[in-house]
């Protein structure tokens, strides 16, 4: 499997509905794309859910990498830069995913990002991550890491606010899920 994100920092007076039209009208595009676990149609916006920035996000799990060079290099990623312009596409490693079908039904993601410290070995360095993390009652998760970074997200989908009020991270609206 591969993760893969690219997180489009819109301006502060950008009118969100834009983005949620174009979801609207083109996000089922992508439901039953080759080699695709889920995309998420996400977004932040400034001053909403302590988000200090508009932003597109999407975040995709493939299955395998062919899906996602289909996605890349067979035209579909053009849209993207059409619209927006050459994006960095951010990719990891999922470690750990407790998804099933009823991510569909959540409102929200959301994401902590964490260091992987160095060490003198990661024979158990799934295990430290698991006991690291927050535990959100009845909130499935993906965890991606990046070696390349030595850091890890921790994604949880999530219905409830008040569940990660105490906790430090980003708040994405989920605006359509394709499987």
């Amino acid at each position: 499997m591969i993760a893969s994100q690219y997180k489009i920092i819109l301006p502060s007076n950008y009118d969100m509905d834009i983005i949620r039209k174009r979801v609207k009208d083109n996000g089922h595009k992508t439901d039953g794309f080759y080699g695709l676990k889920f995309k998420l149609y996400l977004i932040t916006e400034k001053g909403i859910h302590n988000n200090l920035q508009n932003s597109y996000s999407p975040l995709y799990l493939w299955k395998d990498s062919e899906g996602f060079n289909k996605f890349l290099f067979e035209g579909f990623y053009d849209n993207i830069i059409a619209s927006f312009g050459w994006q960095n596409v951010n990719i990891g490693v999922p470690l750990v995913d407790t998804t099933t079908d009823r991510i569909k039904d959540k409102t929200f993601l959301y994401e902590i990002v964490r260091e992987i410290e160095p060490k003198e070995s990661l024979n158990d360095l799934k295990n430290l991550i698991l006991e690291a993390i927050p535990k959100i009652e009845d909130a499935e998760y993906v965890i991606i890491y990046n070696p390349d970074k030595w850091k890890y997200q921790v994604f949880y989908f999530i219905d409830d606010l008040q569940k990660v009020k105490t906790e430090k991270g980003v708040v994405y609206n989920i605006l359509h899920i394709s499987q």
